[in-house]
């Protein structure tokens, strides 16, 4: 029976996950599978790859064959260089420590590439986000500037027009000033009402003077 190493998708719509399987040739890409060998999640950046590599070898040197995107994963692992050397130790062309010590060494190195990667992405990240926060900055600066300017320019015309109200009460204290004044010839013309009653006394008086002539003539 052929025996492939392939990727099984999974996860959801626009964001696919895989699983590497180890499945029959002739079943589905998303069928039955004979052992699960590991994880490929592209989603990320570099992408996450957990694999099985002990596993993955016997299914090698067993005679299983990898589709080129599940060759890329094993080779990106070191799967296919070890198998690679497992072969050279069965013909002999090198012994098994010399085949550790190459794999150590390209792990190492491989591990080192990963890192640096790893590190430059996170510093790029890190300058793109102190960028895009003092563009932020920036933005919401301007925002506010464009804010409370309109609202100082109308503030400053509310006060120069509260002034004319001030003003305008004045006036209103003067008029009140004339209505006292019209009061007064009230009491002036009560005076000579006065003076009339005068001259009613001074027309009794002739009446007393006419008596005395009456004595008189009775002598």
């Amino acid at each position: 029976m052929p025996v492939k190493i392939r990727l099984q998708r999974h996860g959801k719509k626009g964001k696919p996950f895989y699983w590497v399987v180890a499945a029959d040739a002739r079943s589905k890409r998303d069928g039955r599978y004979l052992e699960k060998l590991g994880t490929y999640n592209p989603n990320t950046n570099p992408a996450t790859v957990n694999l099985k590599f002990d596993d993955i070898v016997n299914w090698l040197d067993k005679g299983a064959q990898p589709t080129d995107t599940a060759r890329t994963l094993l080779s990106y692992k070191g799967i296919m260089l070890k198998h690679h050397l497992n072969g050279g130790v069965r013909k002999g062309a090198l012994t098994q420590e010399v085949a550790d010590k190459k794999l150590t060494a390209w792990l190492e190195e491989k591990e080192a590439k990963v890192q640096a990667k790893k590190d430059g992405l996170s510093k790029s990240e890190f300058d793109v986000k102190s960028k895009r926060l003092a563009e932020e900055k920036e933005i919401s600066k301007k925002r506010l500037a464009d804010v409370t300017a309109p609202e100082a320019e109308e503030a400053a015309p509310i006060k120069e027009e509260t002034a004319p109200v001030k003003k305008e009460a004045v006036p209103v204290k003067e008029e009140a000033a004339p209505v006292k004044e019209e009061a007064t010839p009230v009491k002036e013309e009560a005076a000579p009402v006065k003076e009339e009653a005068a001259p009613a006394k001074e027309e009794t008086a002739p009446v007393k003077k006419e008596a005395a002539p009456t004595k008189k003539s009775t002598e």
